[in-house]
């Protein structure tokens, strides 16, 4: 039997025995499932908060309040309430409907829209990128368009997020744009699809492979290693990670970004207070180790971003370029809870290969080169410019 076999066997064993106990046992259940858990690879807390407070101002307001009480909404509260008094920022609950949206982001779900990205500039909305095979780009949308009306309504006071708002909308409606481009208005229409922002894009320009990650998710590595070997077909002698603005995502994804590297090296460690509780290795054959890289980072670029560019500046195997990162140095679960509910909670501290943390501090770059508001509203990207100078 193999040793996955073996395992699941075991799994099952232990699960027949919890549930007899368990049946046998009744309120004792927690305690016994607390002291078999570790067996199975799992930690489990039999602690039980004394509620009686929570039940005490739940009985005074349904008494005394002047409306109607949504028990569910209440239940939600009082969970968004007890993980919000951790103080930490990366341990949260999400309701069902946060939920969803949440499993959406990981996986670019967008849902209706035209598949242009949406910035200010100069504090107007601007588009700042077309989606390849997106409306916008059927409907000739470019980057630098100034949009100044959808649907005949002005959106000149409006933020980013307000535009985006008005744009999106249910699949196979249509969505009419006015923009302002070189001084000259023009009116777009288009029919809104279900959008689904890449993970990856890849390019290859005057020699050089630029990799641009979006986010860290299921697909990241399928699409990265694609890339990768785009990149050897073409005989290129340098390559650049974009990083930049990419907030993190999966673990696993980082894994396989950072093999296209590493040879199956350690990539971070994970740590409960000075215990180091799983080393994390790259995955998949490294395609591009010999090809000379550099990583572009900046103040956004987070999480499995700094995993990533961190293990390629201490291997030696990267230059990094930019501004300091974000410093999101800490490692979250996502467990599921009845009724659609998840909660999403910091399970440990990651270090860089070489032991650092870098939570709160960040990664300071090889190289630093800013990159202002100023340049973005004229177009220009002095570090992408820098990064194909850079020489070592």
């Amino acid at each position: 039997m193999s040793k996955e076999k073996t395992r699941n066997a075991q799994l099952f064993a232990w699960a027949v025995v919890i549930a007899v106990v368990s049946f046998i046992a009744g309120a004792r259940s927690d305690q016994i499932f607390a002291a078999i858990a570790p067996k199975l690879g799992m930690r489990y807390s039999a602690e039980r908060l004394d509620t009686e407070r929570i039940q005490e101002t739940y009985r005074q307001l349904k008494a005394q309040y002047d409306g109607n009480l949504d028990t569910d909404k209440l239940i939600n509260g009082a969970s968004r309430g007890l993980v919000a008094a951790t103080g930490d920022p990366y341990t949260t609950f999400m309701d069902a409907e946060e939920a969803k949206e949440f499993e959406k982001s990981l996986n670019g779900n967008i849902g209706g829209g035209i598949g242009a990205e949406i910035g200010l500039r100069n504090n107007r909305p601007t588009v700042v990128r077309v989606l390849r095979n997106s409306p916008a780009e059927e409907a000739q949308v470019k980057a630098g368009d100034i949009i100044i009306a959808v649907n005949g309504n002005s959106v000149a006071d409006a933020t980013t997020e307000q535009v985006v708002e008005k744009i999106r909308g249910e699949v196979n409606t249509t969505v009419k744009l006015q923009v302002l481009r070189n001084y000259q208005r023009l009116e777009m229409s288009m029919t809104r699809k279900q959008i689904t922002a890449p993970a990856v894009e890849h390019d290859i320009v005057d020699g050089v492979g630029i990799l641009k990650v979006y986010r860290f998710g299921e697909e990241t590595g399928t699409l990265a290693r694609a890339a990768a070997e785009a990149f050897k077909q073409n005989n290129v002698q340098k390559v650049i990670l974009d990083l930049r603005s990419n907030p993190g995502g999966t673990v696993t994804a980082a894994q396989a970004l950072a093999g296209l590297w590493l040879d199956n090296q350690d990539i971070m460690t994970e740590r409960r207070g000075d215990k180091v509780v799983k080393t994390v290795k790259s995955t998949g054959k490294p395609l591009l180790q010999d090809i000379k890289t550099v990583v572009l980072i900046d103040r956004s670029s987070a999480s499995a971003s700094e995993i990533v560019a961190g293990a390629l500046q201490e291997y030696s195997k990267a230059k990094l370029l930019g501004e300091k990162s974000y410093g999101k140095g800490s490692v979250q679960q996502l467990i599921k809870l009845r009724d659609g509910a998840q909660l999403k909670v910091t399970e440990a501290r990651w270090y860089t290969p070489k032991g650092h943390t870098i939570d709160k501090t960040g990664i300071e770059p090889d190289e630093k080169v800013g990159l202002t508001a100023n340049d973005m509203n004229f177009g220009k990207d002095p570090q992408m410019d820098a990064a194909k100078k850079l020489s070592w």
